[in-house]
């Protein structure tokens, strides 16, 4: 027979060395508040302003649902940093577009602002309502979103003021031509939210070139024909 095999004791198991557990990976991303207002912006292009939380935002970033708080401690907060992000992409744009015009044209780079501002409301329809409209957002709290409104308004104002000095325009009151334009682009941007083109016979595919015919038209009204 052979000998039974010995069983440690107690003593002996408590004495072997357990394997520790992993300790917890460390954070790779590196900026995690830009992490967050992209995952942010991600949630407001798949599901809209409501889809937005705090620890949706951190649950779409890979951390925990508290780390998020220091740097966003209620949602009011992190909506207000998406509006700024969403305001500085819309004035990239903008400005990408004006430009790449011709610098001895003011009108048409007037023209290219327009359509700057309504290709991009178009492709980024929720991302334009934050920022336009105050049922989100509140504009007054956020120096950041008040400047670069400002200095887009400055744009429009200097760009029309050019125009005129060089005879391109008929009008004489500058101030009725800004806000004509501004509530053509937007009223269309807010058409094609609100989900009105198909009630106007537009298609998805024809919103785009309705859009530059209409500011074309606008264009057309306002420039003088001598010029």
């Amino acid at each position: 027979m052979r000998p039974a095999s010995k069983r440690p004791s107690a003593r002996t198991q408590a004495a072997k060395p357990r394997r520790r557990a992993p300790a917890p990976k460390p954070y790779h991303h590196g900026d995690l508040r830009r992490v967050l207002i992209d995952a942010a912006l991600q949630l407001v292009g798949e599901g809209g302003v409501d889809a937005v939380s705090v620890r949706e935002a951190a649950r779409r970033a890979g951390v925990s649902p508290g780390a998020p708080f220091r740097h966003f401690p209620s949602r009011d907060a992190l909506m207000n940093a998406v509006a700024e992000e969403a305001q500085r992409r819309f004035r990239a744009e903008i400005e990408l577009a004006v430009a790449a015009a011709p610098a001895d044209d003011p009108l048409r780079r007037f023209r290219s602002l327009g359509l700057a501002y309504l290709r991009w409301a178009m492709k980024n329809p929720t991302h334009f309502e934050i920022i336009s409209s105050r049922r989100f957002f509140d504009h007054d709290k956020s120096a950041v979103v008040a400047r670069d409104n400002a200095e887009l308004i400055g744009l429009t104002e200097r760009t029309l003021a050019e125009a005129f000095a060089l005879g391109q325009l008929r009008a004489v009151d500058l101030k009725r031509v800004q806000i004509a334009g501004r509530a053509l682009v937007y009223g269309f941007a807010r058409m094609n939210i609100d989900g009105h083109f198909p009630r106007w016979g537009v298609a998805d595919a024809e919103a785009e070139r309705t859009a530059e015919g209409i500011l074309d038209l606008f264009i057309e009204g306002i420039a003088n024909p001598a010029s």
